[in-house]
């Protein structure tokens, strides 16, 4: 018997047979790709902004909606947002919330403007001079503790039931935010920047004004902010006083009537307002600070 002894070949992998999976051997599962984090983040931001934010109030009218509709929320209780709506277009048909919405409107301009004035000014008083902090600041600090609201029977008693109590009620709320935001926006100047202009030759006024002023100003700003909500907490408690016209006229003549869809078109028109009012400071802001880098989220 001959034994060959040639050396094995290469092996023809070509030719074998392909070998499917070993019976009860376990198929492997598909590899997902994985998406970093800030490509979801990039889906997400292709999302124009306006309809992130409308998402949420939509989802909770919805829901508001149905659970009116089926029977869970009672009208007595709290009306539907339909007939909420047809009371809104009721009111602004016949003229009435037009009308409110007029004489609140020139409640708050004016406390504003007199509050804003006045805490400012106080505030540019005790921020720029150690003399002005030791007469005003203390005294300011002391009436701000004291709730404001609390002052509604002095101010019956010292100016009457008709305008000028509502009025000076804003004013006081205003005045107090913005004396502590431009105070400290003024206290909150870097030293080395007043140094700087003190070498460059500026005298005191221009210092103020081309060093402490533009460095208050963000302060002034998140005062102002605070102090138009200010305003218009302080417009619901004014109106409480013998009011016979505004948004919160409307809303004590609708308690009386257990009228819930009225007091909530006020409400809306409150909130609606202070809206419209964050958005127009917060576009001062833009104009305002273009020089100062903010983050504003990833």
């Amino acid at each position: 018997m001959t034994i060959s002894h040639a050396p094995p070949g290469p092996t023809d992998l070509s030719a074998a047979p392909e070998k499917g999976p070993a019976p009860g051997s376990r198929t492997p599962p598909a590899l997902e790709p994985i998406v970093p984090a800030s490509v979801r983040r990039a889906r997400l931001r292709s999302v124009p902004r306006w309809v992130r934010r409308t998402v949420g109030p939509l989802l909770l009218l919805a829901l508001w909606q149905v659970f009116s509709a089926t029977g869970v929320l009672h009208p007595d209780v709290l009306a539907s947002p339909g007939t909420i709506a047809r009371a809104g277009g009721d009111l602004i048909a016949d003229g009435t919330l037009p009308a409110a919405m007029g004489v609140s409107l020139q409640r708050v301009a004016v406390g504003l403007v007199l509050g804003g004035v006045v805490g400012t000014v106080l505030a540019l008083v005790s921020g720029l001079s150690r003399l002005g902090e030791d007469l005003v600041d203390a005294n300011v600090q002391m009436l701000r503790t004291v709730p404001w609201v609390g002052l509604i029977p002095l101010f019956i008693i010292w100016l009457g039931i008709g305008e000028t109590p509502k009025v000076a009620l804003i004013a006081l709320g205003v005045a107090f935010h913005l004396y502590l935001n431009v105070y400290a926006g003024i206290r909150g100047v870097d030293a080395q920047l007043i140094e700087a202009g003190e070498s460059l030759g500026l005298n005191r006024w221009g210092l103020v004004r081309h060093v402490v002023l533009p460095g208050a100003l963000p302060g002034a700003m998140t005062g102002l902010r605070y102090s138009l909500a200010t305003a218009w907490l302080a417009l619901v408690f004014g109106e409480s006083i013998n009011a016979d016209a505004g948004i919160g006229f409307l809303m004590n003549q609708a308690r009386e009537f257990f009228r819930t869809d009225v007091i909530v078109v006020c409400l809306v028109v409150y909130a609606f307002l202070g809206l419209t009012a964050d958005v127009i400071v917060r576009t001062l802001e833009r104009l305002l600070l273009q020089w100062r880098p903010a983050f504003t989220g990833q």
